[in-house]
């Protein structure tokens, strides 16, 4: 296990720095890749925004204060990058964000790198019905398994909030699926 401290320290030497990155990608990629993508659903989309986050963490790392974990900072930044994303996508198409995740679920069955089946697409049509807060504390929490105090880092809301959008999310997703399950 690489030591956080020893690796920001290397990032922020002008000597190690690529070298550092380097091994900052390859701790990190995958995590930071199915974090984007349960936000927005494409593997295209997905790697442009992880590619996005990188350059960002790199060109920014100098400005890190450590005030959280170094993970939590780029979860936060490939989560702004995802919604900044979406938000483009909305504007660009002059339809509301909604109907953008709308789209992707449509897209999500012909999707090549999707691998789900019905239920699996029925759950994703679910999480899209929650707000988008609710959205990522639910995918964090539930897919990413972070904790409450870990979302509370990355996304900047109170513990007692994100329980309370979990909880929340829970049974609006259960409700969605009992409503809509055909099987």
């Amino acid at each position: 296990m690489i030591d956080e401290k020893e690796l920001i320290i290397a990032l922020k030497s002008q000597n190690e720095c690529e070298r550092a990155f380097r091994v900052l990608v390859n701790l990190y990629k995958e995590r930071l890749y199915w974090h984007i993508r349960k936000i927005v659903l494409n593997h295209e989309d997905t790697d442009d925004i992880l590619q996005n986050t990188f350059i960002k963490i790199y060109k920014n790392i100098h400005k890190f204060e450590e005030k959280s974990k170094l993970y939590t900072w780029m979860y936060r930044i490939a989560t702004n990058e995802s919604i900044t994303f979406l938000n483009k996508k909305s504007k660009k198409k002059n339809i509301t964000i909604e109907e953008v995740k709308n789209q992707l679920i449509e897209n999500l069955e012909s999707d090549i790198y999707f691998e789900g089946n019905q239920i699996q697409i029925l759950f994703q049509k679910a999480i899209n019905t929650l707000p988008q807060k609710q959205q990522l504390v639910f995918n964090m929490k539930y897919f990413e398994d972070h904790t409450y105090e870990n979302l509370s880092e990355i996304l900047e809301t109170s513990v007692g909030g994100l329980k309370s959008s979990y909880h929340i999310a829970v049974k609006k997703i259960t409700a969605y699926i009992k409503l809509n399950e055909t099987i």
